[in-house]
């Protein structure tokens, strides 16, 4: 690719990176407040060790609890905000989101991962979904136990959730976080690159004189 070509794609990439990360902060208005809200359905802490098996299993989880059909409000509720907050976290698409502390994502993988634990431990409770649930919670606990996560924490493992408080990421972090940032100038570049080449191509064609 020729160097006058390869400047407006890399302009492209920059730019789309910049506006990823305006219109995130935009999209995602709703912070956390400081003190944190009471006025939803209260979320128990979810451990760094539980975080690592729990994503795992979270498609089934979810998919199981979208399939209940013994359900009450506060269940409603709860896989609500797992869900919002799954999408608010980049859909766990982020590296580093359940494993790395230091990862901006990282507070928000923790809020909607206990999440999918509530809802898992509320199935039990449920006759028809009673023994999937079952199923997997002894899943879960039989990995944790054989790849010996049970005692790991992190700074967010002891801390609970709100359905009231959506969690975001924190993106003044992402600058200084080389896997979120490779990802997202990553994602940029495609992008760019995806406009460019369109571009090129939408063009009409110069008609050839006669």
């Amino acid at each position: 690719m020729k160097i006058g070509k390869t400047i407006p794609l890399l302009s492209a990439a920059f730019a789309a990176a910049a506006v990823f990360c305006v219109a995130a902060g935009s999209a995602l208005a709703h912070s956390r407040s400081d003190g944190g809200s009471h006025a939803g359905l209260d979320i128990p802490e979810i451990s760094h060790g539980e975080m690592a098996v729990m994503s795992d299993y979270r498609s089934g989880i979810i998919g199981l609890a979208s399939r209940a059909v013994d359900t009450n409000e506060p269940f409603r509720r709860m896989l609500n905000y797992a869900e919002i907050q799954y999408t608010y976290c980049l859909w766990g698409r982020m590296p580093g989101s359940v494993t790395d502390e230091e990862s901006p994502f990282n507070e928000c993988a923790h809020a909607y991962l206990a999440a999918t634990k509530a809802v898992l431990l509320s199935m039990r409770e449920m006759p028809r979904e009673r023994a999937a649930a079952g199923e997997i919670i002894s899943a879960v606990d039989a990995d944790m136990v054989r790849r010996g996560l049970a005692l790991i924490t992190c700074r967010f493992s002891g801390e609970a959730f709100n359905t009231a408080d959506i969690v975001k990421p924190r993106w003044s972090g992402i600058p200084f976080h080389a896997a979120s940032m490779a990802s997202l100038t990553g994602l940029a570049a495609l992008f760019g690159l995806g406009v460019f080449t369109l571009r090129r191509f939408s063009r009409p064609k110069a008609q050839s004189s006669e």
